[in-house]
């Protein structure tokens, strides 16, 4: 079960406390006469997109219970290669019709891990029996840096590199050679239906990669080729090409020449930056119906400020249909959970990170962190962290952080940097240090907006991004050239930014975005 401090039960009830009778409706997404949604768009098109499709199978579905097939007792030494002898022997079972393998059952107790355990085949999940002191404990043993638990990829490696930045594990696609011009001139975000210039050897049901470039005018257009240079630090500005975004999606319909894809485009197209093309993509490689769950992981460490331990609890590196619940962290330096790019339709559901164990500076302490698109994180909760609730470069969206809460935070939530597309933050609550002397700026926001020269050139963080009834000690939310933010029903200390606000310090109804979408797709 996930922590749920006082703090976060008070904030809920004075979240339902200050409500008023009458309900406060948003312009942008409010029900209409007959119970359906309205959503309010822009000149051209652009709306707050439907996110209700993100997480497992595509949102909505219950995260299965897989059957136990390998029992793992604690005992005395290296629990390492146990562990992974009763993966791969599961991992060599028949699938059922379903995927599923099995599942191997970590048994109460402590199972010291010297190396990393690694799930390699899809149908396997890795389950504990509780994710407190008294349940599952996998301890992350020695002076090694490292992930303890990856899902699908290759070799573990580290979460960042020297500069802080972070790694990119495996690309999200193989092309099967068929590419189709999109033919729109403009295609607007929330957006579900394309016009190519053929469809010949697409079909329903197959799954594509719909690609929107980055060239140099849209680069200029929106400043990023002459970000600020930064005294002591290098700055990398944009490159051509650099920054495309590639939406996987599955092709719903065909008409023609059009085609209907099943979760919303999160970025508009322009055909003066390009337009946009789609992709046959071969079956990549990711595991599906793969999960870890019920367990805790703890890292040795040797000072508060050790870096030479484990470093990311769980490293979900390029799997389709999967998740993680019911885990928490403690004292890993990255992550409790990290999601990377080649990733997707993935649930992280009731997890906790608590009290890492590094420098607080940068590449560190990004408690829940994501690189990939679909993926929903869930009812969870940091301590301790600096980015905790935390968007990387170029991440496709659409994404939700959904009822999750972070305390004592020493930097802030939201997209970190180089354009990650379409995320909600739905009902998120920041709270900085309880001490004064504690607080740097910064600390306990949640913020959306050009970072400039941060980092090593971040520039426009995050684009087609909506804070919905969040809660902050700080919010800078800002509204990038060619795109839209949008924070709505929020409450903040301080507050800045020329994106969309709309009802700041007043929360509005539905009280959950991401609950109304879903409940309107799949009914109650």
């Amino acid at each position: 079960m996930t922590i749920r401090p006082l703090a976060f039960l008070a904030l809920a009830l004075v979240a339902r406390a200050a409500e008023p009778a009458a309900p406060n409706f948003s312009q942008w997404v409010h029900p209409g006469p007959d119970g359906k949604l309205v959503y309010k768009s822009d000149a051209q098109g652009n709306r707050i997109p439907d996110f209700s499709n993100v997480g497992y199978r595509g949102g909505g579905v219950a995260l299965p219970d897989v059957p136990v097939q390998a029992v793992v007792e604690p005992a005395a030494g290296d629990a390492g290669a146990r562990i992974q002898a009763s993966i791969d022997r599961v991992s060599k079972m028949p699938a059922d019709a379903r995927g599923w393998r099995g599942a191997v059952l970590l048994k109460r107790g402590r199972h010291p891990i010297a190396g990393s355990i690694w799930l390699h085949t899809g149908g396997v999940v890795l389950r504990g029996e509780g994710q407190g002191d008294d349940g599952t404990v996998l301890v992350a043993t020695g002076a090694t840096q490292r992930s303890l638990i990856v899902l699908g990829g290759r070799e573990p490696r580290p979460a960042s590199d020297e500069n802080g930045e972070p790694i990119e594990r495996d690309v999200p696609y193989a092309a099967r050679g068929l590419r189709h011009a999109i033919m729109d001139s403009y295609v607007p975000v929330g957006a579900r239906i394309l016009h190519l210039n053929d469809a010949d050897g697409l079909a329903v049901g197959e799954e594509i990669v719909i690609r929107r470039p980055s060239p140099a005018a849209w680069i200029h257009d929106i400043g990023m080729d002459r970000i600020p240079p930064a005294e002591g630090k290098t700055v990398v500005q944009w490159k051509p090409g650099s920054k495309d975004l590639l939406f996987n999606r599955a092709i719903t319909a065909i008409s023609g020449r059009a085609i209907a894809v099943d979760a919303p485009l999160v970025n508009s197209l322009e055909g003066r930056y390009g337009g946009g093309e789609v992709v046959a993509a071969e079956r990549d490689g990711s595991l599906r119906e793969v999960g870890v769950e019920n367990l805790r992981g703890d890292s040795e460490f040797s000072s508060s400020t050790d870096e030479r331990h484990g470093w990311v609890f769980v490293e979900v590196v390029a799997v389709h249909n999967g998740w993680v619940r019911g885990v928490t962290s403690v004292h890993f330096g990255y992550s409790c959970v990290y999601v990377h790019k080649a990733s997707r339709a993935v649930t992280v559901d009731s997890c906790s990170c608590l009290d890492p164990v590094s420098q607080i500076t940068g590449g560190r302490r990004y408690s829940f962190a994501l690189d990939g698109q679909l993926t929903l994180v869930e009812h969870c909760y940091a301590r301790n962290g600096r980015h905790d609730f935390v968007m990387h470069s170029v991440a496709a969206g659409p994404n939700v952080f959904f009822d999750c809460l972070a305390e004592e935070v020493h930097a802030d939530s939201g997209p970190h940097h180089r354009w990650s597309a379409g995320v909600l933050y739905d009902n998120v609550r920041i709270v900085p240090p309880r001490q004064a002397s504690d607080r740097r700026r910064g600390d306990g926001a949640l913020n959306i907006q050009n970072r400039g020269n941060m980092g090593s050139g971040h520039g426009w963080a995050g684009a087609n991004q909506v804070a919905w009834n969040c809660t902050a000690y700080e919010m800078i939310v800002e509204q990038p050239p060619t795109a839209q933010n949008w924070a709505i029903g929020c409450r903040a200390v301080v507050h800045r930014g020329d994106a969309y606000w709309e009802s700041f310090g007043r929360p509005v109804a539905p009280q959950s975005l991401f609950l109304a979408q879903l409940r309107e797709r799949l009914g109650r």
